[in-house]
């Protein structure tokens, strides 16, 4: 049986010596691959008499100290009864080679929880009635709840809910009066956006965070602006929202300003207009907003330069 292969590589006596190895035993000798590794054949035949040895009997060689030998011995023999009744329940080791080996054994019904280590604490009957008026609502009732809640998609939903921002989410949604849609939006996208480009997030401080939004309902910075503001922050160029609205020079344009740098813009850029006539938005709003992000929505940019486009087409 210690010889026995059912597949290449598996074999009882080499399940033992691998179990040794447990304790700290290098492995065993069995007989059937006797005489070999310095033991010849006179030695097997004398242990073979003190033993007793019959013709289907085996025998195993083991050395190792005192303080493991007791120990080694036991497993061995359980492993032997084990093998009897077929594949024994154990924790094994993925080889380079594609094999298992033994690696622990499988812990005992002494070893399952509750820990037999730790002392068992009484739970009272209003503790109970307690925990169980507060148990939490389930993953899809919470993602629900806040969906409906905030006017949410499903998938803005599970990204916030999912977040670390959840609870700065509802603060500011409790203490201002911007789109959720778009608050939800700037924590989940745009911050991640600014970490993947190698920018420090932990630079940006909660409420340096709701600060930026009381500031957006103001009106004194646009929507684009947030970006530009936590850019500079998380890039370590600033740390107040003040600080980062004078170093990018974020400013609101009034509307009389506005409109004569997009008339500006667009008498500039005739020839353009002349030849793509209202597809000439595109390269026109690039220019515009080289000179407008963060100052003016890209929404008032676009009808703005959309209306004197239209116009300029006309008076041509």
């Amino acid at each position: 049986m210690f010889g026995y292969s059912p597949y290449e590589g598996i074999r009882l006596g080499k399940e033992i010596g691998e179990l040794v190895k447990f304790y700290g035993i290098g492995g065993v000798f069995h007989s059937d691959e006797l005489p070999n590794y310095g033991i010849e054949g006179k030695d097997v035949s004398i242990v073979k008499d003190v033993l007793k040895i019959k013709e289907n009997d085996a025998f195993l060689i083991i050395a190792a100290p005192f303080s493991k030998i007791d120990f080694a011995i036991d497993s061995i023999i359980k492993r032997l009864v084990e093998a009897k009744k077929g594949v024994p329940a154990e924790t094994r080791l993925a080889t380079q080679t594609g094999e298992t080996v033994f690696l622990r054994p499988r812990p005992g019904a002494s070893r399952m929880y509750p820990e037999t280590d730790i002392p068992p604490i009484s739970i009272t009957s209003d503790e109970l009635e307690n925990a169980e008026k507060n148990i939490p609502k389930s993953w899809d009732e919470s993602l629900l709840e806040l969906q409906k809640k905030y006017d949410l998609n499903p998938q803005l939903s599970e990204q916030i809910f999912d977040s670390r921002y959840i609870e700065l989410f509802e603060k500011i949604v409790e203490r201002t009066k911007i789109n959720p849609t778009f608050v939800a939006s700037i924590l989940c996208s745009s911050i991640t956006k600014l970490e993947r480009n190698g920018l420090n997030s932990k630079l940006l401080k909660n409420e340096e965070i709701i600060k930026s939004f009381q500031v957006l309902e103001t009106g004194k910075i646009a929507k684009e602006s947030i970006e530009m503001i936590f850019e500079n922050i998380m890039g370590g160029k600033s740390q107040t929202i003040e600080d980062a609205m004078k170093n990018t020079a974020i400013e609101t344009v009034n509307e009389t300003d506005l409109e004569r740098i997009i008339e500006e813009i667009v008498e500039k850029n005739q020839e353009i207009i002349k030849n793509q006539k209202e597809r000439a938005i595109g390269p026109l709003m690039g220019i515009a907003m080289k000179e407008l992000r963060g100052k003016v929505s890209g929404e008032m940019i676009n009808k703005l330069l959309l209306k004197n486009i239209k116009k300029k087409l006309e008076s041509n």
